[in-house]
């Protein structure tokens, strides 16, 4: 491996953006209820079965410390309570969770300051990671006063020609530092022993290269377009392709059908080739790393860019509300950094174990 050429730790700055509109600027999260995030489920729940689903409104604490307090009062094992993704410490935030059918009695007992339960029903599947279809999120931005216009402004171009689907600051842990012992971990200088923490760091790894990949994207002027070689994804279908001929597939990309999709390195997942494995290599190039060296992940592709879905923004006296929903996986920060074009969220209110929309795509 060659020395380094980027910084590990992670920068907006070094992510270019895709709008050129000014942004809002303003301030986020001065309190929790400025910042909500709605789980949108992948399928209706039938009401029937042997698991019990109840729906949670949490403030003021991460998914993992909400389900630990759960299987303490319940008395129900780590391995039998599901979920679909965690969601953020710093929010008021909406989600369900699966338990045994057999703890439905001695659920009027569980308490919890900042925690209530909004609804309950049963299913016949347990919840797994990544059973979501996305998250719905409303989010108070103050100190921008008359501001809304323009933030319209920036919405209506991101509702046409989609977001950059960046892993937020959220996936790089407290003060952005996971992917630098992430890379340790890959380079055989770790000393970290527990599996699960070496698995966590080196997926930070993964996304940064997935970043670096997509910003170089935007630098040369073919985000919403393709690359021979590129492995696309439909929409519609979630179908992926080979794309041999970049200039017949134009029309697709332009309409927003057809996405280009980055790699997450892992030895189920082949490199891109031609045109696009040219830039995925510059990626990796600049991390002084090589595909071989994530051998230990399974690997996934990520699309490069999202649509957010009923994009609306509506005026505060101190600023505006800006309202979306996103697909699982995709950060709520990708889209606020390109409206208001500050470092969103990159302070001390990330923390390692809490993303957005955290749903196990690196894999």
């Amino acid at each position: 491996m060659v020395g380094l050429i980027v910084n590990l730790v992670f920068d907006w700055s070094s992510l270019a953006a895709l709008t050129a509109t000014p942004g809002t600027g303003g301030t986020l999260r001065r309190e929790n209820a400025d910042f909500r995030v709605e789980e949108v489920p992948a399928y209706p729940l039938s009401g029937e079965g042997d698991f019990l689903f109840v729906q949670l409104e949490k403030t003021g604490h991460t998914t993992a410390h909400v389900l630990r307090e759960l299987g303490t009062q319940l008395g129900v094992r780590d391995r039998d309570i599901g979920v679909a993704g965690l969601k953020d410490r710093h929010a008021v935030t909406t989600q369900w969770v699966s338990l045994p059918g057999k703890v439905e009695p001695r659920l009027g007992s569980f308490a919890l300051e900042g925690v209530r339960v909004l609804d309950t029903t049963r299913h016949g599947n347990k919840l797994g990671m990544g059973h979501l279809r996305g998250n719905r999120f409303v989010v108070r931005v103050r100190g921008a006063a008359g501001m809304a216009g323009q933030a319209q402004a920036t919405a209506l171009e991101l509702a046409t020609s989609g977001v950059p689907n960046y892993f937020g600051p959220q996936r790089f842990g407290l003060g952005g530092l996971n992917a630098e012992e992430g890379l340790r971990v890959l380079r055989g200088e770790s000393r970290l022993r527990d599996p699960r923490v070496r698995r966590f760091l080196t997926t930070s790894v993964q996304s940064m290269l997935f970043n670096r990949f997509l910003s170089l994207r935007l630098e040369r002027g073919v985000f919403a377009g393709l690359l021979a070689g590129d492995m696309a994804k439909k929409h519609d279908t979630g179908g992926v392709f080979l794309v041999e001929d970049a200039v017949a597939e134009a029309g697709r990309a332009e309409r927003g059908e057809v996405s280009a999709t980055g790699t997450l390195f892992g030895r189920k997942v082949k490199p891109l080739t031609l045109d696009a494995g040219a830039l995925e290599q510059e990626a990796l190039a600049a991390f002084g790393l090589t595909p071989e060296a994530f051998a230990s992940r399974k690997g996934d592709r990520r699309l490069t860019r999202i649509f957010p879905e009923n994009l609306t923004v509506t005026e505060e006296e101190d600023g505006y509300t800006l309202a979306f929903t996103l697909p699982k996986g995709s950060f709520a920060t990708s889209v606020l950094r390109e409206v208001m074009k500050t470092d969103v969220d990159s302070g001390p209110a990330g923390e390692p174990d809490d993303a957005e929309s955290s749903d196990g795509d690196a894999e």
